[in-house]
């Protein structure tokens, strides 16, 4: 890691291994963006955030030459500079070897021409663990277009805007554990037992029963603690495993999108218990086996698919 500091404004890089799908992975996140939370336009991500009481913006984009991401700090929080490096690597999915995560994958037929497709895709993690788990709960059973527009309800009616900020698209912040917890959300737009459980698990969050962004915290807990909360199933825990507890195995189990695709490329695979069959065979990397599928689904249809 290489950066550079003055006051209220810093650069630091984080290197990755090649290759690395850049646009894909702001695609991903993208579309799946907290409308005035974080922004991705012309190849940039970017993001208000809070860092230890200072705030701040940053904004993530690929180095023109060189094999790493380039991040821009501005305000108080650029003193915090050297510490973003570590979650900003885990957001990005950089520790990842994409060379290993092929030869694990490429002999199945099924994955290998989506490979060849997209040899540098990774998988999207999330600033925050939390955000992704209200945006998982709020998305069960609707479209990755219909689950933004509640997110955005979710931000004006419970977020806070930040006075004097410069973007308009990241001028909101996402609404606390507790705060998310405490608010009113009625006729938001969700069946009353989704509001329910997003303000069930925010309240978990809040009390700290759910050390769900916590450095430290057991994955396997967190995972066991989700999947008993009512109105939380096995594909969203296996979702926010893949993007918020960066587990490159985690499947998300019955989605629809990824069964289909699988049926699709192998007839004979129609079946769930034949489909689970084949999945094992992806282990450890089944995570990545997933964004490949809903990849190739996206680049078939032109849609926004899985997640």
């Amino acid at each position: 890691m290489h950066s550079t500091i003055d006051t209220s404004t810093a650069t630091i890089e984080l290197p990755f291994k090649r290759p690395f799908d850049w646009t894909r992975m702001l695609k991903f996140i993208g579309g799946r963006a907290s409308a005035g939370v974080e922004s991705v336009e012309d190849g940039v991500y970017r993001r208000a955030i809070e860092w230890q009481g200072d705030d701040g913006t940053i904004e993530v984009m690929r180095h023109e030459r060189r094999h790493r991401l380039v991040v821009h700090v501005d305000g108080a929080l650029a003193r915090h500079a050297g510490e973003l490096a570590a979650p900003l690597a885990r957001m990005f999915d950089l520790h990842a070897d994409p060379r290993e995560i092929a030869r694990g994958l490429a002999d199945d037929p099924v994955l290998a021409p989506l490979i060849e497709a997209a040899p540098g895709l990774r998988v999207p993690g999330a600033w925050s663990g939390f955000e992704l788990v209200v945006r998982t709960i709020v998305g069960q059973q609707v479209s990755v277009k219909g689950a933004s527009t509640i997110m955005n309800r979710i931000v004006q009616r419970a977020g806070k805007r930040i006075e004097g900020h410069p973007h308009e698209g990241t001028a909101w912040r996402f609404p606390t554990p507790a705060e998310l917890a405490a608010a009113d959300l009625d006729k938001i737009g969700m069946p009353t037992k989704r509001i329910e459980t997003v303000q069930r698990f925010a309240h978990a969050v809040a009390t700290g029963a759910l050390p769900l962004d916590e450095p430290g915290a057991d994955p396997e807990r967190v995972k066991r603690d989700m999947l008993a909360m009512p109105g939380i199933g096995p594909w969203t825990v296996g979702y926010v495993a893949m993007r918020a507890l960066r587990d490159p195995d985690a499947w998300p189990e019955a989605d629809l999108v990824l069964m289909q695709a699988i049926a699709r490329r192998d007839p004979s695979l129609t079946r769930p218990a034949e489909q689970r069959a084949r999945t094992e065979r992806w282990r450890p990397w089944r995570a990545y086996a997933a964004m490949h599928l809903w990849n190739g689904v996206a680049m078939e249809t032109g849609l926004a698919r899985g997640g």
